[in-house]
């Protein structure tokens, strides 16, 4: 059988394509700390997590998945949270983004003007409950409801 000389190739499809469904991404420096949030997210949320120690490793992984929601440390070597937001937005402006952190950041009219994403700001130490319940009320997938 012939192909015709104008027909195009297919195409690889990404994993996006491939599995539809939502994602949550993790991103912090601290590798203990990440496990340990991957497992409890795998635990109450029935959905792909994907986790990250660099900021630029998760941005280079954008485009392979269907993010559903963002979860970043906010002090991160190279980058902070922050710039990561700014950069994920550029590229998913619809995806909400929780920001974990031990600093004094406040979501204030004028960071929230100017990190739409950002929905929540979770201070450190935190308790399971309340992020799973963040994750939950701004998650565009809607996962089953979180216990903790």
């Amino acid at each position: 059988m012939n192909t015709p000389a104008n027909a195009t190739a297919p195409t690889e499809l990404t994993q996006a394509q491939l599995n539809p469904r939502q994602c949550i991404i993790l991103i912090d420096d601290e590798s203990a700390y990440l496990d340990l949030l991957e497992q409890f997210l795998g635990l109450h949320f029935d959905c792909p997590i994907h986790s990250f120690n660099h900021a630029a490793t998760a941005l280079e992984a954008l485009p392979s998945l269907n993010v559903g929601l963002v979860v970043t440390d906010y002090q991160m070597p190279e980058i902070d949270g922050l710039q990561l937001l700014d950069a994920v937005s550029a590229r998913l402006p619809d995806v909400p983004a929780i920001m974990i952190t031990a600093h004094e950041i406040e979501l204030t009219p004028e960071v929230s003007r100017r990190y739409p994403a950002l929905k929540k700001i979770v201070r450190k130490p935190f308790q399971w409950s309340p992020l799973a319940e963040e994750i939950g009320r701004h998650w565009r997938d809607r996962p089953k409801s979180p216990t903790a």
